[in-house]
Protein backbone atom coordinates (compact mmCIF):
# COMPACT_ATOMS: atom_id res chain seq x y z
CA UNK A 1 0.00 0.00 0.00
CA UNK A 2 0.89 3.54 -0.89
CA UNK A 3 1.99 6.11 2.16
CA UNK A 4 -0.86 8.61 2.51
CA UNK A 5 -0.19 12.30 1.89
CA UNK A 6 0.31 12.79 5.41
CA UNK A 7 2.96 10.32 5.87
CA UNK A 8 6.43 11.79 7.00
CA UNK A 9 8.66 10.09 4.52
CA UNK A 10 6.92 11.75 1.72
CA UNK A 11 7.64 15.77 1.25
CA UNK A 12 5.86 16.63 -1.93
CA UNK A 13 6.19 19.91 -1.50
CA UNK A 14 10.45 20.16 -1.80
CA UNK A 15 12.01 22.00 -4.58
CA UNK A 16 12.36 20.33 -7.55
CA UNK A 17 15.21 18.84 -9.59
CA UNK A 18 16.82 20.94 -12.04
CA UNK A 19 17.97 20.17 -15.47
CA UNK A 20 20.24 17.35 -15.66
CA UNK A 21 23.57 17.84 -17.83
CA UNK A 22 22.60 15.67 -20.75
CA UNK A 23 19.93 13.01 -21.96
CA UNK A 24 22.03 10.33 -21.30
CA UNK A 25 21.38 10.96 -17.73
CA UNK A 26 24.56 12.36 -15.95
CA UNK A 27 24.24 13.16 -12.95
CA UNK A 28 24.33 16.83 -12.12
CA UNK A 29 25.59 17.07 -8.61
CA UNK A 30 29.05 16.17 -7.06
CA UNK A 31 27.83 13.46 -5.47
CA UNK A 32 29.62 9.85 -5.11
CA UNK A 33 30.59 7.66 -7.73
CA UNK A 34 27.21 6.83 -10.37
CA UNK A 35 25.16 3.97 -8.99
CA UNK A 36 22.66 3.66 -11.62
CA UNK A 37 23.97 2.11 -15.36
CA UNK A 38 22.59 3.89 -18.25
CA UNK A 39 20.67 1.04 -18.70
CA UNK A 40 19.34 0.85 -15.70
CA UNK A 41 18.80 4.82 -15.65
CA UNK A 42 16.54 4.34 -18.87
CA UNK A 43 14.55 1.93 -17.03
CA UNK A 44 13.34 4.46 -14.60
CA UNK A 45 12.69 7.28 -17.01
CA UNK A 46 10.52 4.76 -18.90
CA UNK A 47 8.92 3.45 -15.87
CA UNK A 48 8.45 6.80 -15.10
CA UNK A 49 6.64 7.81 -18.29
CA UNK A 50 4.56 4.47 -18.03
CA UNK A 51 3.12 5.38 -14.80
CA UNK A 52 2.04 9.14 -15.38
CA UNK A 53 0.62 7.74 -18.69
CA UNK A 54 -1.19 5.60 -17.07
CA UNK A 55 -2.41 7.78 -14.08
CA UNK A 56 -3.16 10.53 -16.61
CA UNK A 57 -5.52 7.72 -18.67
CA UNK A 58 -7.63 5.85 -15.81
CA UNK A 59 -5.66 2.46 -16.41
CA UNK A 60 -4.49 0.27 -13.48
CA UNK A 61 -0.22 -0.17 -13.53
CA UNK A 62 0.78 -2.68 -11.72
CA UNK A 63 5.44 -2.52 -12.45
CA UNK A 64 6.83 -5.65 -11.38
CA UNK A 65 10.87 -5.42 -10.20
CA UNK A 66 13.46 -4.90 -13.70
CA UNK A 67 16.11 -6.06 -11.31
CA UNK A 68 17.78 -6.75 -7.86
CA UNK A 69 18.57 -3.52 -7.64
CA UNK A 70 15.68 -1.76 -8.70
CA UNK A 71 14.24 -3.55 -6.37
CA UNK A 72 15.99 -2.44 -3.18
CA UNK A 73 14.05 0.12 -0.81
CA UNK A 74 15.14 3.63 -1.77
CA UNK A 75 13.92 7.49 -1.39
CA UNK A 76 13.38 9.45 -4.37
CA UNK A 77 11.87 12.63 -6.19
CA UNK A 78 10.07 12.49 -9.51
CA UNK A 79 10.17 16.00 -11.19
CA UNK A 80 7.76 16.83 -14.26
CA UNK A 81 8.26 19.00 -17.20
CA UNK A 82 6.04 20.24 -20.43
CA UNK A 83 7.70 22.52 -22.83
CA UNK A 84 10.58 23.30 -20.22
CA UNK A 85 7.97 24.61 -17.32
CA UNK A 86 8.17 22.74 -13.95
CA UNK A 87 4.39 20.48 -13.74
CA UNK A 88 4.53 18.57 -10.46
CA UNK A 89 7.09 17.04 -8.73
CA UNK A 90 7.05 14.67 -5.35
CA UNK A 91 9.29 12.05 -3.49
CA UNK A 92 9.66 10.35 -0.86
CA UNK A 93 12.71 11.22 1.54
CA UNK A 94 12.93 7.40 3.12
CA UNK A 95 13.31 4.73 1.91
CA UNK A 96 9.73 2.67 3.00
CA UNK A 97 9.94 1.20 -0.75
CA UNK A 98 11.51 -0.26 -3.40
CA UNK A 99 12.89 2.04 -5.86
CA UNK A 100 11.06 0.74 -9.24
CA UNK A 101 7.78 1.35 -6.56
CA UNK A 102 8.92 4.40 -5.49
CA UNK A 103 9.10 5.58 -9.08
CA UNK A 104 6.24 4.63 -10.58
CA UNK A 105 4.24 6.20 -7.10
CA UNK A 106 6.06 9.35 -7.47
CA UNK A 107 5.58 9.89 -10.95
CA UNK A 108 1.80 9.40 -10.90
CA UNK A 109 1.81 11.45 -7.82
CA UNK A 110 3.56 14.52 -9.31
CA UNK A 111 1.32 14.13 -12.34
CA UNK A 112 -2.07 14.14 -10.11
CA UNK A 113 -1.53 15.29 -6.75
CA UNK A 114 1.00 18.35 -6.82
CA UNK A 115 -1.49 20.95 -5.72
CA UNK A 116 0.20 23.65 -6.72
CA UNK A 117 -0.84 22.35 -10.47
CA UNK A 118 -3.62 21.29 -12.35
CA UNK A 119 -3.41 17.37 -12.61
CA UNK A 120 -1.64 16.85 -16.19
CA UNK A 121 -3.83 15.86 -19.28
CA UNK A 122 -3.75 13.31 -21.80
CA UNK A 123 -2.63 16.60 -24.12
CA UNK A 124 0.52 17.39 -22.15
CA UNK A 125 1.58 13.40 -22.28
CA UNK A 126 3.56 13.81 -25.66
CA UNK A 127 5.43 16.48 -24.36
CA UNK A 128 6.47 15.77 -20.98
CA UNK A 129 9.97 15.30 -19.55
CA UNK A 130 10.93 13.72 -16.31
CA UNK A 131 13.71 14.11 -13.90
CA UNK A 132 14.71 11.52 -11.53
CA UNK A 133 16.80 12.33 -7.77
CA UNK A 134 17.64 9.25 -6.07
CA UNK A 135 18.52 9.51 -2.22
CA UNK A 136 21.07 8.06 -0.30
CA UNK A 137 20.08 6.74 3.41
CA UNK A 138 19.76 9.97 5.43
CA UNK A 139 22.80 10.17 7.82
CA UNK A 140 23.08 13.04 10.95
CA UNK A 141 25.47 15.40 9.60
CA UNK A 142 27.02 18.46 11.86
CA UNK A 143 26.56 22.25 9.88
CA UNK A 144 30.15 22.61 9.50
CA UNK A 145 30.22 19.32 7.19
CA UNK A 146 27.50 20.44 4.38
CA UNK A 147 28.56 20.92 1.13
CA UNK A 148 27.28 23.05 -1.10
CA UNK A 149 26.17 20.90 -4.32
CA UNK A 150 27.26 17.62 -2.67
CA UNK A 151 24.45 17.50 0.43
CA UNK A 152 20.75 17.97 0.47
CA UNK A 153 19.20 18.14 3.79
CA UNK A 154 16.25 17.45 6.12
CA UNK A 155 15.60 19.63 9.40
CA UNK A 156 13.18 18.52 11.45
CA UNK A 157 12.05 19.36 14.82
CA UNK A 158 9.03 18.49 16.35
CA UNK A 159 6.31 17.97 14.29
CA UNK A 160 8.01 20.16 11.77
CA UNK A 161 9.93 18.78 8.60
CA UNK A 162 11.33 20.60 5.68
CA UNK A 163 13.90 18.96 2.57
CA UNK A 164 16.06 20.86 -0.14
CA UNK A 165 17.51 18.85 -2.56
CA UNK A 166 21.02 19.32 -2.95
CA UNK A 167 21.26 20.81 -6.71
CA UNK A 168 19.38 24.02 -4.77
CA UNK A 169 21.79 25.89 -3.33
CA UNK A 170 24.20 25.45 -5.90
CA UNK A 171 21.55 26.44 -8.42
CA UNK A 172 20.85 29.57 -5.94
CA UNK A 173 24.38 29.96 -5.61
CA UNK A 174 23.71 29.96 -1.60
CA UNK A 175 26.70 29.44 0.73
CA UNK A 176 26.21 27.34 3.62
CA UNK A 177 24.54 29.02 6.40
CA UNK A 178 21.78 30.67 3.54
CA UNK A 179 21.18 26.61 2.80
CA UNK A 180 20.79 26.33 6.21
CA UNK A 181 18.42 28.86 6.77
CA UNK A 182 16.26 28.37 3.95
CA UNK A 183 15.54 24.43 5.17
CA UNK A 184 14.87 25.86 8.49
CA UNK A 185 12.11 28.02 6.66
CA UNK A 186 10.83 25.24 4.70
CA UNK A 187 10.55 23.40 7.44
CA UNK A 188 8.39 26.17 9.21
CA UNK A 189 10.90 27.33 11.52
CA UNK A 190 13.04 30.20 12.31
CA UNK A 191 16.09 30.11 10.16
CA UNK A 192 18.48 29.52 13.12
CA UNK A 193 16.49 26.48 14.33
CA UNK A 194 19.66 24.55 12.92
CA UNK A 195 21.36 26.55 15.93
CA UNK A 196 18.36 25.94 18.35
CA UNK A 197 18.40 22.49 18.38
CA UNK A 198 16.56 21.60 15.25
CA UNK A 199 17.97 18.13 14.11
CA UNK A 200 19.74 18.21 11.11
CA UNK A 201 20.51 15.16 8.45
CA UNK A 202 22.09 14.91 5.19
CA UNK A 203 21.69 13.02 2.08
CA UNK A 204 22.91 12.70 -1.30
CA UNK A 205 21.35 12.53 -4.55
CA UNK A 206 21.94 11.03 -7.98
CA UNK A 207 19.98 12.82 -10.78
CA UNK A 208 18.89 12.32 -13.81
CA UNK A 209 16.26 12.73 -16.94
CA UNK A 210 14.91 12.99 -19.91
CA UNK A 211 16.08 15.64 -22.45
CA UNK A 212 14.29 18.65 -21.81
CA UNK A 213 14.01 18.28 -18.61
CA UNK A 214 14.46 21.98 -17.26
CA UNK A 215 14.54 23.27 -14.01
Amino acid sequence: MSPSPEDPSRDSRSVCSPKPENAGGEARTSTAAQEFSSEERALLLKLAHEAIAAAVEGRPHSPTPPSPHLAQPRGAFTTIYHRGDLRGCVGYVLPVHPLFQTVAETARSAALEDTRFWPVTREELPELAVSLSILSPLKPIQPEEVEIGRHGLLVSLGSHRGLLLPQVPAEHGWDRITFLEHTCRKAGLPVNAWQKGAKLEAFTAEVFGDQGAEG
